[in-house]
């Protein structure tokens, strides 16, 4: 698929808040054609952790592919039957930085994420995912919070 091409993307975390945002996405990807991606990401504090403690990179791999494998098999459930994504996109690091740039390298894009609903004090002190992609973002978010 080219780049540029118009695609709705949901990032998954396997949170029940990423899957009612796959649900959402898959309904408008199938009105409006639009392929459905799925972009996970594993987290680079996972990634530092693993690193810290003496993993081996194929270990990391592993593990990453692992993370993968269980975000998208739980988002492929959750959309079964409404629309079959036609890819899979995993990258490593911190996840907004991540998306922001997949969205800027995929223009075109319609990004639906999951509101995880962190406390007030940690959204303030720390920042929400969702909140840094909607700043930052270069196309269009939808940001689910049920």
């Amino acid at each position: 698929m080219a780049k540029g091409t118009p695609s709705i993307v949901v990032a998954c975390d396997g949170s029940e808040h990423a899957l009612h945002a796959a649900k959402m996405a898959a309904e408008l990807a199938k009105v409006t054609g639009q392929p459905l991606k799925l972009l996970a990401v594993f987290p680079g504090t996972r990634l530092e952790k693993l690193v810290v403690s003496g993993v081996w990179p194929s270990e990391l791999e592993e593990e990453a592919n692992s993370y993968g494998r269980k975000v998208f098999d739980g988002a492929k459930e959750a959309v079964s039957g409404v629309a079959d994504p036609a890819e899979e996109v995993l990258l490593k690091g911190d996840p907004a930085k991540e998306i922001i740039e997949y969205m800027e390298n995929n223009p075109g894009t319609h990004l639906f994420l999951g509101r995880r609903g962190h406390s007030l004090v940690r959204s303030l002190t720390l920042g929400s995912i969702s909140e840094k992609v909607v700043r930052h973002a270069s196309g269009p978010v939808t940001v689910v919070s049920e």
